[in-house]
Formats: C-alpha cells, sequence, structure tokens
C-alpha cells in the first residue's frame, strides 16, 4: 500500500477515535452539570443513570491507592495509544482490525482525558440484573461509560478478527 493511501487511512481511523473521545466527553460533561456524585436516576427497571467518580480502573481496580494510579493509567492509555497508531500503520488494509483498535483508542483517551482533568473517571451507565445478584451487590453491575462501552466493543471486534483470521489461514 502507498504511503499517501496508509496516511489517508490512518486518518479515517484517528477521526473515528476522535468521534469517540468527543462523544465519550460530552456525556460526561452532561452528567457532571446535572447529577451530584453518587446521585442516581431510574431510567428502567434494569437501567440508571447514576454519577459515579471511579480514581481506578476497570471495577475500580486500585480506586483505593494513594494517588499514583491517577499518573499511571494515564500513562498507560497514552501508550497504549502510540502503540495502536503504530498498528494502524502497520496493517492498514485490515478493517476490522483497525476498527478495533480504533475504538479501543477512542476510549482509551476518553478516560485519560478524565484523568488529567478530574483525577478520576466518570462513570454513569448503571444495569440491574437479577441473575448477577451472586456475583455484584443487589445485581447492579459496576457503572461504566461510553469510553468503556467503546473498549469492549473494540476488544470484542478484535477477537472476531481473530477468528475470522484463523478460519481463514485454515
Amino acid at each position: 500500500m502507498s504511503a499517501r493511501r496508509v496516511a489517508g487511512s490512518l486518518s479515517v481511523w484517528l477521526l473515528l477515535a476522535a468521534i469517540v473521545v468527543v462523544a465519550d466527553q460530552v456525556t460526561k460533561t452532561l452528567v457532571l452539570a446535572t447529577f451530584a456524585d453518587g446521585e442516581s436516576r431510574a431510567v428502567a427497571s434494569f437501567f440508571n443513570l447514576v454519577r459515579v467518580h471511579n480514581p481506578g480502573a476497570a471495577f475500580s481496580f486500585l480506586a483505593g491507592a494513594s494517588g499514583w494510579q491517577r499518573w499511571f493509567f494515564a500513562g498507560l492509555g497514552l501508550a497504549a495509544s502510540a502503540f495502536i497508531v503504530w498498528m494502524i500503520r502497520a496493517h492498514p488494509a485490515q478493517k476490522l482490525f483497525c476498527f478495533a483498535v480504533s475504538m479501543i483508542m477512542g476510549g482509551a483517551l476518553g478516560n485519560v482525558v478524565d484523568r488529567l482533568l478530574h483525577g478520576y473517571v466518570v462513570d454513569f451507565l448503571q444495569f440491574r440484573f437479577a441473575f448477577l445478584r451472586s456475583i455484584f451487590p443487589g445485581g447492579y453491575f459496576p457503572s461504566f461509560n461510553l469510553a468503556d462501552s467503546a473498549i469492549t466493543l473494540g476488544a470484542a471486534c478484535l477477537i472476531v478478527d481473530e477468528l475470522l483470521r484463523v478460519r481463514r489461514a485454515r
């Protein structure tokens, strides 16, 4: 692939990541302006909008640490994003792969922005299902945000991409 086509392809994937960051930050700004910390509003029997501050990582991992985790996770997100740009440049023809890592990068950067601005990540989506009661108190899955959703979608797409790649190799 020519250098110009690689650069054009990279631009598309960076734009997708930027859209994820902007959508994530807009929703978090609305939540911060509308909800008090810890406030919850029921939307459906299984879904609440909440405002939760998470200074840790997924499932509040290291949330109780002394503050170093803010810089560690911000640095990790920036390093992962740099690596993702390198991977997109190395594999521009692999559309599903590039989509997946762009979603992961957008989500990671959305949460990095939170860590740098606030010192914590703003989570606001909360689901409750009876079958989760044995795992999570009251059946409430830990709150998350659009950035987390983009990371999860990207990870699922990476798995599908790898399964398809293995299938084609047979």
